[in-house]
């Protein structure tokens, strides 16, 4: 990834991009800015700052739009609709230049003041650094719980040993997300993805900040989203390349189900007589329904798992994008 993104402006190539994806942050998108900044130029290092508008429905792009106008160093993406967060991120790592990616969420819930303890283990020969909320103020049934349960998944299902897979606070060497294509939701599970490539991997703690502004933008239904994407994760890690192995091993499961309620009604018609007790007459519904649900859970898992290998074909082989930019803004005008 030596040549700089397409479209990017002249001069000297930065040392650091950060991406922030923004939905409906107006709010907070002044306060993060000048954050960033004062953080950034104490590095001493050129940095970019790369914004992505995921279709917001309040004054975000005109926040960003500002920013722009007053600040070279600003890039703002806008898409041209809500994709969500992968595609939004997908984005702005797509058009990052910097050498170092530092991606965080806009909602002022990531301190930028923890970058330097994300960039340190960079130097020391890492890939990607991770930020760990040790300390969480989230709500503990909604947020707290479901996030120990699945980091603890993926942990053991990955191989990864973080504490916190769904953070997007992390830095990333540049010629890394070379090697990582994103889609669906997929974003949390970077370090599973990555350790697939040999990337070296470690966390480090950062402050977990209460949303000073705005309504959380998540809810019970991104905890079930993410159990089934560990799933998905699971699947790529270990079985992409050799599917049959993972569907032949659940084929001899259900296989074995389906033997051993055959080989049970055999032996309740042997004991009670061949010719006086009648399988179907009996014990059809229960057979019937037991078939037919095996059926369909096989039919459905397998089938969920092939949409997966032709979604990651369809992208990847194609050159297919996961979101579709309406316009690019940079000081200077846009494109």
């Amino acid at each position: 990834m030596d040549r700089l993104p397409e479209g990017a402006p002249e001069g000297p190539r930065p040392a650091y991009s950060v991406v922030v994806p923004f939905y409906n942050e107006a709010g907070s998108v002044e306060e993060l800015y000048r954050r960033i900044v004062a953080v950034m130029d104490g590095l001493g290092k050129p940095y970019e700052m790369i914004f992505v508008d995921d279709g917001s429905q309040d004054d975000t792009r005109q926040v960003l739009q500002r920013l722009v106008e007053r600040d070279g160093r600003v890039t703002f993406i806008e898409l041209r609709r809500n994709f969500g967060q992968t595609p939004a991120l997908a984005s702005g790592f797509d058009h990052a230049a910097g050498d170092i990616v530092i991606a965080m969420d806009g909602d002022l819930q990531h301190a930028p003041e923890d970058i330097p303890a994300l960039l340190k283990p960079l130097e020391d020969g890492y890939d990607l650094v991770s930020g760990w909320r040790k300390r969480r103020v989230d709500n503990f049934w909604l947020r707290r719980l479901p996030s120990a349960i699945a980091n603890r998944l993926m942990s053991r299902l990955s191989g990864v040993r973080i504490h916190d897979f769904g953070t997007t606070f992390k830095a990333y060497r540049r010629d890394l997300l070379q090697h990582i294509r994103l889609y669906g939701e997929l974003h949390r599970f970077i370090p599973a993805l990555a350790s697939a490539v040999g990337a070296r991997i470690c966390e480090v703690p950062i402050e977990n900040i209460v949303r000073p502004k705005g309504k959380s933008n998540y809810g019970l239904g991104r905890t079930l989203r993410v159990m089934m994407d560990l799933l998905t994760v699971r699947f790529l890690l270990k079985y992409f390349t050799r599917p049959l192995h993972f569907m032949g091993l659940l084929g001899l499961i259900f296989f074995a189900g389906g033997a051993l309620i055959e080989l049970i009604l055999v032996i309740e018609k042997a004991g009670k007589g061949w010719e006086h007790f009648h399988i179907m007459q009996v014990r059809g519904p229960w057979m019937t329904i037991g078939f037919f649900l095996m059926t369909i859970s096989v039919l459905l898992f397998v089938t969920g798992l092939m949409g997966e290998l032709v979604a990651r074909t369809y992208y990847e082989s194609q050159g297919k994008h996961i979101y579709y930019v309406r316009r690019i803004h940079r000081k200077g005008g846009s494109s």
